[in-house]
């Protein structure tokens, strides 16, 4: 991908440390996904519910990046390509490392596998 890219705002700060549905819901998530555009974290399509590809077709952005420590991928919900790379969105690039996955802590029922898609 190229620096300059429609849809994705590399000077937007990420929303929080997890996803902002869950939280407000005390839900929980398998893995977290940053909005590239305007920095919503959402929780992934493996999560009971899905709220990272439901703020993608509500407000039409179409590129988010893993909110996980140490991935840097992109997805374009929009072509259902993978990128390995692209610009470098604003800090924090993950949630809290201590935080885990899935998560968060204490929040996370014991039979989690068993809500996945």
């Amino acid at each position: 991908m190229s620096e300059a890219i429609e849809g994705i705002d590399p000077k937007v700060a990420p929303s929080g440390p997890g996803c902002v549905e869950c939280e407000a819901s005390q839900g929980w998530w398998v893995h977290l996904r940053r909005c590239a555009q305007c920095g919503h974290i959402g929780c992934c399509d493996s999560s009971p519910a899905q709220h990272a590809s439901a703020h993608a077709k509500a407000n039409g952005h179409p590129f988010i990046q893993s909110y996980e420590p140490g991935e840097d991928w992109y997805w374009n919900y929009q072509t259902e390509e993978m990128y390995g790379d692209g610009p470098e969105l604003a800090p924090p690039h993950s949630h809290p490392a201590d935080q885990g996955a899935p998560g968060p802590r204490g929040r996370v029922p014991a039979d989690w596998q068993s809500h996945v898609h």
